[in-house]
């Protein structure tokens, strides 16, 4: 078993026991959002940092928000 440490801007964002080392470019989702590894960097015998880039996210806008309070009668 491995301890993996998932970063993100140096900020941890999760870290796991796992039987697999995750690869350079390989695409992972961690609570909710889809990233793609950096770099894998081995720290000891059974410790690796992982640096991620998680895409950004799109904040969707209330196409709805002038007629709040216009009502039907």
């Amino acid at each position: 078993m491995y301890a993996i440490h998932y970063f993100e801007d140096k900020i941890e964002v999760l870290n796991v026991a796992s039987r697999i080392i995750p690869a350079v470019d390989e695409k992972v989702r961690i609570k909710g959002r889809n990233g793609k590894i950096t770099s894998v960097e081995k720290i000891g015998e059974s410790k690796y940092f992982v640096v991620v880039e998680f895409e950004k996210t799109v904040e969707k806008s209330n196409t709805n928000s002038r007629n709040i309070d216009m009502r039907r009668k």
